[in-house]
């Protein structure tokens, strides 16, 4: 493993995600899940999220919609709170889910509403 780009990538992660989600999962890690925790650390969020070319909030768009593709909502629900903390606005979000129901079709994008609706009332994002 790579310290520096770990470490690079534990700040990413805390700062997207929030540092109790990133330091309630790494705690949680067992040896079992503990490598992955930290391949995931370094190499998505220290080489990947540590590439300044694209700036967080673009990077957190395109996740969106990625993820959304892959059908892996608990995940998206994640990304989509990291997206808000990336300064993606309410319009943002909608027009990124219209693009989700276009291009993933139209369950992905019901469902992708049904948690936005859920977080950005939660988080009472205007």
């Amino acid at each position: 493993m790579d310290k520096a780009r770990f470490d690079a990538g534990l700040a990413k992660r805390k700062e997207v995600l929030g540092a109790d989600y990133v330091e309630q999962s790494m705690a949680s890690a067992n040896d079992f899940n503990r490598p992955f925790q930290e391949w995931v650390t370094e190499q998505c969020w220290g080489f990947g999220w540590g590439d300044e070319t694209l700036d967080k909030k673009t990077r957190s768009m395109l996740n969106l919609t990625m993820i959304a593709a892959l059908n892996r909502m608990h995940e998206w629900e994640l990304h989509l709170n990291g997206a808000i903390n990336n300064g993606v606005s309410k319009a943002e979000i909608q027009a990124i889910l219209h693009q989700i129901a276009i291009y993933c079709g139209a369950p992905a994008g019901v469902e992708c509403f049904r948690i936005a609706n859920r977080v950005l009332s939660e988080r009472e994002v205007e």
